[in-house]
């Protein structure tokens, strides 16, 4: 298996318009996606994009902003712990999922839960935070084509 790039940082948030205000206010983002529900996950998710090494914006590593879509959501006991929202997890492309999965099953990670499909509409899993030095972990499949 051969590690991609950081494709995003997962925040927690109580409000992702208020959250999206403070990026572009106090961090100067220009462009972000239109929020939408992840109904299968209980979530609702909204992407920041970065500039690239280069200064172009939506070729960089993105922030994910993910609220709670109610109380039966996986997120919501995060927030009980941390009212203000938080960082949450960090995500790596990989060119094959099950190639991956396999990986860190070999070496003995924990994986939560099965391979499902993630907020850029591809293949994902997570990696218990006690296997990855106390973070939360994402692998994702490489978007292909336009997908960021």
């Amino acid at each position: 298996m051969k590690l991609g790039r950081l494709n995003h940082i997962g925040v927690v948030t109580p409000s992702i318009v208020e959250s999206v205000a403070h990026y572009r206010e106090t961090m100067g983002a220009t462009a972000t996606t239109e929020p939408f529900d992840l109904p299968a996950q209980g979530v609702k998710v909204c992407f920041v994009d970065t500039p690239d090494a280069h200064g172009e914006v939506g070729k960089g590593t993105q922030i994910e902003l993910i609220e709670p879509l109610g109380e039966d959501s996986p997120i919501h006991k995060f927030l009980e712990k941390n009212p203000l929202g938080g960082q949450h997890h960090v995500c790596f492309e990989v060119e094959d999922i099950a190639e991956a999965r396999s990986w860190f099953e070999g070496q003995g990670k924990r994986i939560l839960g099965p391979t499902r499909t993630g907020a850029h509409g591809t293949p994902i899993f997570f990696l218990h935070p006690k296997d990855m030095m106390g973070q939360l972990t994402e692998i994702m499949e490489t978007p292909r084509g336009d997908g960021h």
